[in-house]
């Protein structure tokens, strides 16, 4: 296998996560601001911060290979923060767009996963330890994140669960009260 031909996919797949970071780095705060879910809201937050160390974890991978750090459109990932987007803008505030929310961003999560697993691959083949080490670290947060949004939508859910069995168990408490109202009712009426 040529190498050079390998090198230049490296590049053209670096520059493409690149640019993916570089929107979710714009996109990451409003989807803070969009959650109704404090530990959601906090996650994204810092998954911000996290993201940006990514950007600049990039930018040492570029030099290590020794181009310029610049993007290439990404499209998988404007396709995807134009799908949450849908998500936050369809639902109300609350729980449902909460896990809508959480749905577009695992499939974020998992997207990235695999670029960084590609491209840390690569990396490998071309014998570039030290960028896939770097490339390794983010797969790894990434992967993370990905935990970190499940166990949030496991408690959403719970909690949504705990919800409606409070309703259910009302429910029969009401309606046996309005039954003995009804039945006393009609036992005075009865009685007159």
């Amino acid at each position: 296998m040529n190498q050079e031909t390998l090198h230049e996919l490296f590049v053209e797949q670096l520059r493409d996560l690149y640019d993916a970071e570089k929107q979710l780095v714009k996109a990451l705060p409003k989807m803070a601001k969009a959650a109704d879910n404090d530990e959601l809201a906090e996650a994204i937050r810092s998954h911000l911060a996290e993201t940006e160390n990514q950007v600049t974890r990039l930018e040492e991978v570029f030099g290590i290979v020794g181009v310029t750090a610049k993007g290439k459109p990404c499209k998988g990932m404007k396709g995807l923060l134009e799908e949450g987007n849908e998500a936050i803008q369809e639902e109300d505030k609350g729980e449902m767009r909460d896990l809508a929310m959480i749905t577009g961003a695992q499939k974020i999560e998992h997207y990235e996963i695999s670029a960084y697993g590609t491209l840390r691959t690569l990396a490998e083949q071309l014998d570039l330890g030290d960028a896939a080490e770097l490339l390794q670290q983010t797969e790894d947060e990434e992967k993370e994140a990905d935990s970190k949004l499940t166990e949030i939508a496991v408690m959403i859910y719970g909690s949504a669960s705990d919800e409606e069995e409070e309703e259910e168990e009302e429910e029969p408490a009401q309606t046996a009260a309005s039954k003995t109202r009804a039945d006393a009712g009609g036992k005075t009426r009865t009685a007159r």
